[in-house]
């Protein structure tokens, strides 16, 4: 019931929703920045040192060595920033097992969300191995950061375990899912999206009807209409009121092409797993 799974999630924080996303208006900008949102994530109810984990700052001068013995070492945060700073040297073979490790085996899921975002900012065959073999993790938001991961390494390569994450029981996983094939497939994922358009949770609704902007299809029209007139949320209304407005070929021409690098502000963010800054 969509009730239900929207009570277990909490609420969502109002900069995440897709109506405040590039794509709408005149002249949309910035969709290649759009992956996915970590929504969450609860500031509020973090410790200062969890909130520190991302910052790598103090160990930005320590040796390879170093950090490795930290990733494996008692601390959970000094863990998480050992797997960050890794992901910003250049990838050695020690790195890359010692972090392949991690995403496996820590019995702390952030520890295993941050040690697979860094995996696939270092890239190589264990990378993709490793985030393949995350997608059945037993944390949802391990999972959704290993779609993060090979969305960024390869998404054509791994579009049969891409899509079979439209099927994942969180939200997070299922809406990841559908944003890497948009992106693969442009308009040729309007079957996928049209289905998602039905999903019991309201987060991976609106994303359905935002990226359906970019269907240049009546079909596609139509069902926008309907969740603008008909859907139980608010949110999913008024974004696919701004889809079935938005341009859809400027909107797939900015959907495209490779996303620059930026620094992990909060405790398992990502370019590619949070949403973009507006």
């Amino acid at each position: 019931m969509r009730d239900e799974e929207e009570a277990t999630d909490g609420p969502p924080d109002p900069q995440l929703h897709p109506e405040n996303s590039p794509g709408f208006g005149e002249e949309p900008v910035g969709l290649e920045d759009i992956e996915v949102s970590r929504e969450d994530v609860t500031i509020g109810e973090a410790d200062p040192a969890e909130l520190s984990a991302s910052d790598t700052e103090p160990v930005e001068d320590a040796a390879e060595r170093d950090l490795l013995a930290s990733l494996a070492g008692d601390g959970p945060i000094e863990r998480r920033r050992a797997a960050l700073a890794l992901a910003e040297r250049d990838a050695s073979d020690a790195a890359i097992e010692g972090l392949a490790a991690a995403a496996a085996t820590d019995d702390e899921p952030e520890v295993r969300q941050f040690a697979v975002e860094a995996l696939g900012k270092l890239g190589g065959e264990i990378a993709e191995q490793t985030a393949r073999k995350l997608l059945s993790d037993p944390e949802p938001w391990v999972r959704a950061e290993a779609l993060v991961s090979l969305d960024r390494l390869d998404r054509a390569s791994h579009e049969d375990a891409i899509e079979a994450a439209l099927e994942d029981p969180h939200h997070a996983v299922r809406r990841n899912a559908a944003i890497s094939l948009f992106k693969l497939r442009g308009e040729g994922a309007k079957d996928l999206l049209l289905a998602q358009t039905d999903d019991p949770s309201e987060r991976v609704r609106e994303w359905a009807a935002h990226l359906l902007a970019g269907v240049d299809d009546d079909v596609a029209r139509e069902r926008l209409r309907e969740l603008a007139d008909d859907d139980d949320s608010d949110i999913v209304r008024r974004t696919a009121a701004r889809a079935h407005d938005a341009d859809p070929g400027a909107f797939r021409r900015q959907f495209s092409g490779t996303l620059d690098e930026v620094d992990t502000t909060l405790p398992g963010e990502d370019r590619l797993n949070r949403r973009p800054d507006l």
